[in-house]
């Protein structure tokens, strides 16, 4: 019985060593890969439809699979970098305004300070000048052109150093999934441990990198209110950075301090954004808008007057007027035009028998004046003419015969023949008479349409200019994204920043400036996110999305040489439709 015992045991030994391996592989697989996307799940934001893509080797085998089937990892990589260009976009967006003021006049920049930051600015920089014995007793424009270039400045610095930051910290993290990209599509859990480690590590180079930014502000200092707090990332604990001793625990603990790092950094970025932001547009055009309420107050108060709650029918006639104005307008030059039209169309199907009689009217008098040649020529020449004589040929035996009897006319006019040719002339110029106006009423005919047309213009291009109103209004051609000429030169222009900041790239890495190379690389992402983006809609409706977005990529990947990219560019701005002038299109 024990050796029986023994060897039941050493039978069933294989297969609980066999199941045991499949239960562990099973959880294994459960606790990276399922419980990985079920977790961050809560924490990933609202991605926008169509996010940067991540530089994956694109002649993988298994690269369908990361398109059709993307791994959780993917997915918090897309959130990292789509917050980022989001807060790069917001910085740029301001920094672009206060470049712009910085480059102009010192005229300019105090035009700006005056007028252009809302009335207390305007009444503080006007009490300056005015009010003697005050505090700014002494103050000239020399000193408003310093207070302008400082104000000025010290906004592009602040927002020069987070961009640049922001920018340093994306190029990392995309370099480093470069380097992994192969893993990352064959076993992306796998990576997770380091990569978690490596995002770790890039906070804290952030959180050194602009943290201390909310200690810098001057005494005197524009910025209105006080700064933020210190920028404090979420740290991970000290754990085994080999991908086998994690557990789902510290996977958990790891991820939830990622999105905790994302949202601390969106906040701080908002605040600082926020205090360094260019002014609203109803700020920097408070004067006009003054102006504007101003006189349309002025324009309320006289309607009122003029209007039945004072006592006065000025308003109500005048509305009166215009509506019979405008429905007057209707009539004349829209209803009637085309009730005659469409009259016009069918009366000449249904009155075509009427230009027949007409017609028929003029046979008969052609035919008389054929029997009265004939009678009188076959009288004159004392024969028999023939019955298709022409009537030319016996008009001219009446002329010859008329020319004759003029010799003697009285005598002729009661014996002779004069009479009767004179009646024949008559018969003549009616029938000449009755063909003038038979094509005359043809051509009158054939043009009420053309007057009708006529008459419809001015309704017509009133309703053109106001559907071209209404679609520039819609259509909103400003941005990239746009349809109209503008926003196609907005995408060529995004095209060419890419190039510059690609060159400018490689200056800094011939010079050996690792840091600003970096920043610089994070710019160029930056610019071929928002390129991505606003090409892409009318990419794929012209069916060229596959191979612009393969350039896209291909600009993006940091180890390929600046030749081959300028070439890119080079190529993207003649060939793809949606990037090519108006006029190169025709």
């Amino acid at each position: 019985m024990a050796s029986e015992n023994e060897s039941m045991e050493n039978t069933k030994q294989p297969f609980l060593s066999l199941y045991s391996n499949y239960l562990r592989n099973r959880i294994h697989a459960f606790s990276v890969s399922q419980f990985f996307s079920k977790f961050t799940l809560p924490f990933r934001s609202t991605q926008r439809p169509h996010s940067f893509p991540l530089p994956l080797p694109s002649n993988s085998l298994d690269s369908s699979l990361v398109v059709s089937k993307p791994s959780s990892v993917h997915c918090v990589l897309q959130d990292i970098l789509q917050h980022v260009f989001a807060d790069l976009h917001s910085i740029q967006k301001n920094l672009h305004f206060w470049h712009f003021r910085a480059e102009g006049s010192d005229a300019r920049k105090a035009y700006f300070m005056v007028f252009e930051r809302g009335p207390r600015a305007f009444i503080d920089e006007t009490a300056k000048f005015l009010l003697p014995g005050g505090p700014a007793e002494g103050y000239s424009m020399k000193n408003l052109y310093q207070s302008a270039s400082d104000y000025i400045n010290e906004r592009v610095t602040v927002l020069n150093c987070l961009r640049c930051s922001l920018a340093t910290f994306l190029a990392q993290l995309y370099m480093e999934i470069d380097k992994i990209g192969a893993d990352l599509v064959t076993d992306p859990e796998s990576k997770l441990p380091s990569l978690l480690v490596t995002i770790n590590e890039l906070f804290s180079a952030l959180e050194a990198s602009i943290g201390h930014l909310h200690a810098i502000r001057q005494s005197d200092s524009s910025v209105d209110g006080s700064y933020s707090i210190p920028l404090l990332f979420e740290k991970l604990p000290e754990i085994n950075q080999e991908g086998s001793q994690w557990t789902d625990c510290e996977i958990k603990d790891a991820i939830s301090s990622v999105y905790q790092n994302l949202n601390k950094l969106d906040s701080y970025i908002s605040v600082l954004v926020t205090k360094h932001k260019k002014p609203r547009k109803i700020t920097q055009y408070w004067i006009r808008y003054t102006c504007g309420a101003v006189g349309l107050s002025a324009c309320s108060v006289w309607l009122l007057r003029h209007s039945s709650l004072t006592g006065s029918s000025d308003l109500d006639n005048w509305v009166q007027e215009a509506k019979d104005s405008t429905v007057g307008f209707f009539k004349d030059h829209v209803e009637q035009p085309l009730l005659s039209i469409r009259d016009e169309l069918f009366e000449t199907f249904r009155k075509r028998h009427q230009g027949i009689m007409d017609h028929e009217e003029v046979q008969l008098t052609s035919e008389s004046l054929h029997r009265m040649l004939l009678a009188f020529s076959e009288q004159t020449k004392g024969q028999k003419l023939p019955e298709n004589a022409s009537d030319h040929e016996m008009l001219e035996i009446v002329m010859d015969r008329y020319e004759k009897e003029l010799a003697h006319p009285i005598q002729n006019l009661l014996s002779g023949e004069l009479a009767r040719a004179l009646l024949i002339q008559v018969q003549k110029l009616k029938l000449d008479t009755e063909t003038a106006m038979l094509e005359l009423n043809q051509i009158l005919r054939a043009n009420e349409i053309n007057f009708a047309i006529l008459a419809a213009l001015p309704a017509f291009f009133l309703s053109l200019l106001l559907m071209m109103f209404v679609r520039a209004w819609f259509k909103q051609d400003t941005k990239a994204e746009g349809r109209g000429r503008i926003a196609r030169i907005q995408r060529r222009l995004l095209v060419v920043e890419v190039e510059k900041r690609v060159m400018q790239y490689q200056d800094y890495i011939e010079q050996g400036l690792e840091k600003d190379a970096q920043c610089m690389f994070g710019l160029v992402l930056y610019s071929l996110d928002r390129l991505y983006h606003s090409v892409k809609r009318h990419a794929e409706a012209s069916g060229e999305w596959q191979c612009l977005r393969q350039d896209i990529i291909d600009l993006a990947r940091p180890g390929l040489q600046t030749a081959y990219k300028l070439t890119v560019t080079s190529r993207m701005e003649r060939v793809y439709d949606c990037l090519l002038p108006s006029l190169k299109r025709r």
